[in-house]
């Protein structure tokens, strides 16, 4: 009986450590291919900021945006992201402030100001998106992010382009690691544990 459930507990780990590594490395291929094209919008998901500015880290993001916004394929940005504890500032305003400051129109700015995790972003922006009847998009974020991401999006039937914002290559352990985090928050969101 022990050597069952053994042999049971081991299959099943593997299966999971197989699973794991084959979305990792979908992850990994997905964090380098640039795919932007004529959509209806250009979805910049959120990061960090201090107070009114952006992160570096998410003034790449938006200046990605910016470039696709102005290589013109997308009349819209989709800014998201939550206030992190802060009373004031979301990471969604914040970068509607930036844009607006790099000559983007108010009007061609759309702010999805509420969501605090990446699923919680991506319903909202799912549900904004269907309001408007937009049905394509372009996700501007971390290569690591992006797969994930589209999945969420493609499941709630729209048309997702992935355009990471330009990093230097790396290939080392942390990078992996990332892969690795995203593939097991995509793994949860699979089967109804949304993070």
């Amino acid at each position: 009986m022990r050597r069952a459930i053994f042999l049971t507990l081991a299959v099943g780990l593997g299966v999971i450590a197989a699973k794991l590594g084959y979305v990792s490395a979908e992850i990994g291929r997905q964090s380098a291919i640039e795919e932007a094209q004529l959509s209806d919008v250009i979805v910049v998901l959120g990061a960090a900021k201090y107070g009114p500015r952006p992160s570096p880290v998410f003034k790449a993001r938006l200046d990605h945006a910016l470039e696709l916004y102005e290589r013109r394929l997308a009349p819209r940005i989709l800014t998201t992201g939550g206030a992190g504890g802060d009373p004031v500032h979301t990471e969604a305003s914040v970068g509607r402030t930036y844009l607006v400051r790099k000559n983007v129109p108010s009007e061609a700015i759309i702010v999805e100001p509420v969501g605090s995790t990446t699923a919680y972003s991506t319903a909202a922006v799912a549900e904004i998106m269907r309001r408007m009847g937009l049905k394509s998009c372009i996700i501007v974020s971390d290569g690591y992010h992006i797969y994930r991401v589209k999945k969420m999006l493609e499941f709630r039937g729209l048309t997702v382009f992935g355009s990471p914002r330009p990093t230097a290559p790396r290939s080392d352990f942390r990078e992996w690691w990332l892969y690795v985090r995203q593939s097991v928050g995509y793994l949860l969101w699979s089967i109804g544990i949304p993070l």
